[in-house]
């Protein structure tokens, strides 16, 4: 079945939101949602910065409600989106983050909404968002993307498929969480909430680990023998895992291949960036042969008294986060950490025997953890080939309410 084609801009205008001003972000006030705020399904209110009254006076017309479709405008996130939770209270639109405007009688929300997720959205935002140092549009570039347009019945019978498929998977990402919680509520009943522990007994990191930052890009080498090999950057350590999706190469010096080169069972840690980013790490099971780590990312080597997978899950808990936090070095949204800092940790004394029942529970977690992510990889696929049907005109729509 073919629907008619239009321009967006037919029937969405898009509105971009007003350029505050970091320096007056204060604790408490009005939240202000900026690019980082758009997860790519909702809008992260919680992590908004904020402004004071006097800063959103006049500004009414930027007064996002429960419900807008964001959009972010600028940088490597150009073309992801987020849905304006309820219950928001006021918050304001900052620049780069635009909104769409449409009158519901025409245009169904929640079709608009999987139609700008869809690949084929996603491409045409690609395409005119190329061809800059930073990627970037504009809402008179969004207003000319091309739209499907059925009857508003059909968009909502469409759009109802695409929410229960939907649905699934969002189900799926909250039982992942649920284990992550339950492997972190098991460590605090096995180990104790460190941050109410008496330090006098503990040890330092830099006491039972080799702990060291790795080779630093843009080196001169003159004539010295080198190697271009696999590396870890701080977009590959996340908080508990590894992502390597993307392995990057870097030209060593062959004596700093040997002294950096990683190995089963070492511990990679972030220097900073993001408040988030401070300190979390993962352990290297040696999934990139010959790999080696780059200078914003420490490598800990644990002696005998520690298990890596124990340590992973100590950077997690609150208690590291907030030595980390304590102790880095911060500016308006970044914070960053030295190795004296690192090697000065303070590490508990836990019993070896204890570490490998914690981590035995962990290795069974991580069975259910890897099976859900294939049901979840299922279900993604599912939605994905939904959406190309669905704006094809594919689905059979007569047993849709």
């Amino acid at each position: 079945m073919s629907w008619p084609v239009v321009e967006l801009g037919n029937v969405v205008k898009v509105a971009s939101g007003f350029a505050f001003k970091s320096k007056e972000f204060v604790n408490n006030g009005y939240p202000i949602i900026r690019i980082s705020n758009i997860t790519g399904s909702n809008v992260d209110i919680d992590s908004a910065a904020n402004v004071p009254a006097k800063a959103v006076e006049g500004k009414e017309k930027f007064i996002v409600q429960s419900g807008d479709i964001l959009v972010a405008m600028s940088g490597a996130t150009t073309g992801k989106l987020g849905i304006v939770p309820n219950g928001i209270g006021k918050a304001y639109l900052n620049q780069r983050v635009g909104r769409f405007g449409f009158d519901e009688k025409e245009l169904d929300s929640k079709y608009l909404f999987y139609f700008l997720m869809s690949s084929e959205c996603q491409i045409q935002i690609g395409n005119l968002a190329a061809g800059a140092a930073q990627p970037n549009i504009s809402g008179s570039q969004l207003e000319s993307i091309k739209i499907p347009l059925p009857p508003l019945p059909v968009q909502k019978q469409i759009a109802a498929v695409l929410e229960k498929a939907d649905t699934l998977r969002s189900q799926c990402q909250q039982m992942e969480k649920e284990l992550n919680s339950l492997a972190q509520s098991v460590f605090l009943d096995m180990f104790g909430d460190y941050k109410k522990s008496d330090l006098s007994n503990f040890t330092t990191l830099g006491d039972c680990a080799n702990v060291c930052s790795g080779v630093t890009k843009g080196q001169k080498f003159g004539d010295k023998p080198t190697v271009t090999v696999p590396y870890m950057r701080v977009a590959n350590v996340q908080d508990g895992y590894l992502d390597l999706n993307e392995i990057k190469e870097i030209e060593a010096k062959i004596t700093d291949y040997d002294k950096y080169l990683l190995k089963v069972g070492d511990v990679l840690m972030t220097e900073g960036g993001d408040f988030d980013k401070l300190g979390r790490g993962a352990v290297w099971e040696g999934q990139v042969d010959g790999c080696i780590h780059q200078n914003h990312v420490f490598r800990v080597r644990l002696g005998e008294r520690y298990l890596p997978k124990f340590f992973e899950y100590l950077l997690q808990s609150q208690y590291a986060k907030q030595y980390f936090l304590k102790c880095a070095k911060k500016t308006t949204n970044l914070a960053s950490i030295n190795i004296t800092q690192l090697k000065s940790l303070p590490m508990p004394q836990v019993d070896l025997i204890l570490q490998q029942e914690f981590v035995s529970f962990i290795s069974k977690l991580d069975e259910h953890k890897q099976q859900l992510e294939q049901t979840k990889q299922q279900l993604d696929d599912n939605f994905n080939s939904l959406m190309q049907r669905a704006f094809k005109g594919e689905l059979d729509l007569k047993d849709v309410a």
